[in-house]
């Protein structure tokens, strides 16, 4: 016999509580892009995401804490995206590389997060820590991932025969420029440089230099699903 019994949704302050986190850190990242890691407090993040500052304390125990947070929960998240992507990717190394970059891209400049690289380069003399603890979440772990496609395009005889650990920071910098450039310079300039036109030339560059086929520059052109092929 079929039970009349209807599950009851949460009780609405119970939902509150399980999202808590989540505003947490989207308060957090805003002000710290905004006023520096140094300038800013944890009451003017609990008030932002308007919570007491003792609510906050129940899930951060310190600013650095919430700092690592707000990594994980934009940049390192994009990175285990990424090597999901590389552990199941079947497609050819260029197209593989232009996906990669390409998500990178939308985690990196043209998110909320695009403030982050600026905040830690500026910050890291006074906090080394901070420093640190991007380094080896996002910077490091993500060069890995970019220097693994190059090596497997060299293998594969897709890409011309080079260093893959060097040429990872080149085919990185020019989207750690845009992000700094962002957030930076780029509000003095009179001539506005369009970001995928920008992003477009850097790939195309990057392919016409270390691709063996030059028709694998087509990878730029060509929108690619985000589901790999299985």
């Amino acid at each position: 016999m079929m039970s009349c019994a209807r599950t009851k949704p949460a009780p609405r302050w119970l939902r509150r509580k399980d999202d808590r986190p989540a505003e947490l850190t989207a308060a957090a990242l805003q002000l710290f892009v905004e006023r520096g890691y140094a300038a800013t407090r944890l009451e003017d993040v609990a008030a932002r995401a308007s919570v007491s500052k003792g609510t906050l304390y129940l899930y951060f125990r310190n600013k650095e804490e919430l700092f690592q947070a707000v990594v994980r929960k934009g940049l390192v998240e994009t990175i285990e995206m990424g090597e999901a992507l590389v552990a199941e990717f079947r497609g050819d190394a260029a197209e593989l590389l232009v996906l990669l970059i390409r998500g990178w891209w939308d985690a990196l400049v043209l998110s909320p997060f695009s403030g982050i690289p600026k905040l830690v380069i500026g910050e890291s003399g006074n906090f080394p820590e901070l420093a640190r603890i991007y380094f080896e979440e996002v910077i490091d772990r993500g060069s890995r991932l970019v220097e693994s496609v190059l090596a497997r395009g060299v293998k594969a005889g897709d890409f011309r025969a080079f260093d893959p650990h060097h040429l990872t920071r080149v085919a990185i910098a020019p989207v750690v420029m845009a992000a700094l450039w962002k957030h930076s310079f780029g509000r003095l300039e009179a001539r506005n440089i369009a970001e995928e036109a920008y992003l477009d030339t850097h790939l195309r560059a990057l392919l016409m230099g270390i691709a063996t086929d030059p028709a694998q520059v087509r990878a730029v052109d060509t929108p690619l699903p985000l589901e790999v092929e299985k």
